[in-house]
């Protein structure tokens, strides 16, 4: 159902390789979930750019296509985490076609990072 592509502009992206029907679970991502004290040494790796908030104070990185997915702040998919199954669920807010990139809104303000 799915596939990744280089997209301009944004590097690697998932694609949608078939039509995915509104309300579709995407994908079921499994995570490696990153303690608190371990935290401090991905922060200044490119992976703390592929991380998601896990519960209240850790990290996780989804496998699969689940870190891959780009951001858009008019998003065709969402994305829930469920803790206890250690995964991140994604999907589809509207229909999406194939060949369309699927997108989440990481939630986050456009100036809300300083990167220096």
């Amino acid at each position: 159902m799915l596939r990744i592509e280089y997209i301009e502009g944004k590097g690697r992206g998932v694609i949608a390789a078939k039509n995915i029907k509104q309300g579709t679970i995407i994908e079921r991502s499994p995570v490696i979930v990153i303690p608190q004290n371990e935290i401090p040494y991905i922060f200044n790796t490119v992976l703390i750019n592929y991380s998601f908030s896990w519960g209240s104070n850790e990290t996780a990185i989804a496998l699969g296509c689940g870190s891959l997915y780009n951001h858009s702040y008019h998003p065709n998919a969402t994305y829930y985490t469920r803790i206890d199954d250690m995964c991140i669920v994604f999907q589809a807010l509207e229909n999406i076609q194939a060949g369309q990139e699927i997108t989440i809104d990481y939630g986050w303000h456009p100036n809300a990072f300083v990167w220096e």
